[in-house]
């Protein structure tokens, strides 16, 4: 494995445009590309090229297209979980969610970050941070998670809302930033 890659994949800053990672994103461009042209193939020819794509994908997943990610391979989606349309995950480090989850259209799942000094930010350094979304989160229509976050087991996240720190089992969430309105 690659220098940057390793960065990667530690969680330190590294540079995404080494030849490792441009063919891994690649190979995520093609299959991301005959998934979402596979709109109303069978149900098994859209399941085996998620297969190939998503690293670990739970029985019963369903993902409406156009769906985009960084990788893929960085991605564990549990079972019966429903991620509907427009949905982008870049798993530059890892993604997991929780069983049964129901995600809304045009959600974001976002763990690269970047320099915050222009002179390192302009070099193209970045960095990422694991997403993790307990069982049964509910994360309605244009959520956008941030790098790092833990949403907990159960807790439903309000439409248009930025979650930008870890939120508890067992809650509702709006707003942007997202706070904890009430518990469920």
């Amino acid at each position: 494995m690659g220098e940057n890659k390793d960065r990667m994949l530690a969680g330190e800053w590294y540079i995404p445009d080494d030849e490792e990672l441009q063919a891994a994103s690649q190979r995520r461009a093609e299959l991301c590309a005959a998934y979402n042209a596979a709109d109303t193939a069978p149900a098994a020819e859209r399941r085996r090229i998620l297969g190939e794509l998503v690293g670990e994908l739970g029985e019963g997943v369903t993902i409406r297209p156009p769906f985009r990610c960084d990788f893929g391979t960085y991605l564990s989606i549990g079972a019966h979980t429903f991620i509907n349309f427009g949905a982008v995950f870049l798993d530059a480090a890892p993604i997991t969610i929780g069983r049964h989850g129901q995600i809304g259209p045009n959600v974001q799942l976002l763990t690269p970050t970047h320099e915050l000094d222009a002179e390192r930010r302009r070099a193209g350094w970045e960095k990422a941070v694991p997403i993790t979304l307990g069982d049964n989160v509910w994360l309605g229509g244009g959520v956008i998670v941030c790098p790092g976050v833990t949403i907990g087991s159960d807790t439903v996240v309000g439409a248009g809302s930025v979650v930008v720190g870890d939120l508890p089992a067992g809650v509702l969430a709006v707003g942007n930033p997202a706070r904890v309105v009430r518990e469920l």
